[in-house]
């Protein structure tokens, strides 16, 4: 039975912070074999949130994200942390690979190093609800707050205005989403009248999880929502993921468009041959039509604002710029 792909949102998507308030006091304590003291910054800057408040420092020089997608967002919002968690086994993100400098691994995002955080002295932690067990080991390193992940997750709009909140950018925030806006706005232009009429598919396919679809909730589904580009009927209305498609059923990733993904691992590779070569793809409309586009995991991995100037990236230059 195939996994359900519920379990692949650790890649993706922050949310609301929730979380403690930092002990001000002063005292030893041990991360792993080494001591380390807890303290607080006294100079430092409260920030509400759902279960609480924590104590941040008001410019904090040495931020460590736990996840890609928070790394992402940080950049975008001016910000380059010191280090960040990554995803196992998965190519460096592409929205991200040309944007960072320095950034140290502190290993995979669901088993952080725990010795290497220690080691780089953070000043901020920024975490997630999926940390809870190490929480308060993160805590007494350096104020933490941590990230809500629900499924299915809030809006990539939201999950960016929260961070920056949290970072105190939320004028580059602003600045971010007036561009997004302005984008949407020309390709809207560019498209015309064909944007209320063009069916646009979004798909995906692993060894461990099967054929599955992207629904409208789905980051890339809320990009071409607010584009106003229509899609298929069995994408349509309130869902994340339409899972364990079968080969009889492909009809339900058919459009006039399929932008079909990659993660870009070499097994991705070869279960996407398999299914090319299969007869029941080649039956499908979009592929008899030859309007299939094959994108990378930036369109699965969307919480952040560089994934999705990606796919805006994409959808400009298969549906506007090419013939």
């Amino acid at each position: 039975m195939k996994r359900s792909l519920r379990h692949l949102t650790l890649f993706f998507f922050l949310g609301v912070i929730a979380f403690l308030v930092v002990s001000a006091c002063g005292r030893n304590i041990k991360v792993g074999n080494q001591a380390v003291t807890e303290s607080l910054p006294e100079d430092c800057r409260v920030v509400q949130h759902a279960m609480g408040e924590t104590c941040i420092p008001h410019n904090p020089q040495r931020i460590i994200t736990l996840r890609p997608d928070h790394l992402a967002n940080s950049l975008a919002l001016g910000i380059e942390p010191i280090a960040s968690g990554f995803v196992a086994g998965f190519p460096f993100p592409k929205d991200i690979q040309n944007k960072v400098g320095n950034v140290d691994s502190i290993g995979d995002f669901s088993a952080p190093n725990l010795e290497k955080i220690l080691q780089l002295k953070p000043d901020l932690i920024v975490a997630n609800s999926r940390s809870e067990d190490i929480y308060e080991e993160l805590l007494r390193i350096a104020p933490t707050v941590a990230i809500d992940l629900p499924f299915p997750p809030p809006s990539w709009k939201e999950q960016l205005a929260t961070l920056a909140e949290v970072l105190n950018k939320e004028d580059v925030n602003q600045q971010l989403m007036d561009d997004y806006w302005q984008r949407i706005d020309n390709i809207q232009q560019a498209l015309g009248s064909q944007r209320e009429e063009l069916e646009v598919s979004v798909a995906n396919s692993s060894s461990e999880y099967g054929i599955w679809a992207y629904g409208e909730n789905h980051f890339p589904g809320e990009v071409l929502n607010d584009i106003g580009l229509q899609r298929p009927p069995a994408q349509r209305g309130e869902h994340f993921y339409i899972e364990n498609i079968s080969k009889e059923k492909l009809s339900e990733i058919d459009g006039d468009v399929l932008f079909f993904v990659s993660w870009g691992r070499e097994q991705d590779a070869e279960t996407h041959i398999k299914l090319r070569e299969d007869p029941l793809w080649q039956k499908l409309n979009v592929v008899q039509n030859d309007r299939v586009y094959f994108v990378g995991g930036y369109w699965h991995d969307s919480g952040s604002i560089l994934a999705i100037n990606e796919i805006l990236d994409d959808i400009e230059n298969y549906l506007i710029n090419s013939p």
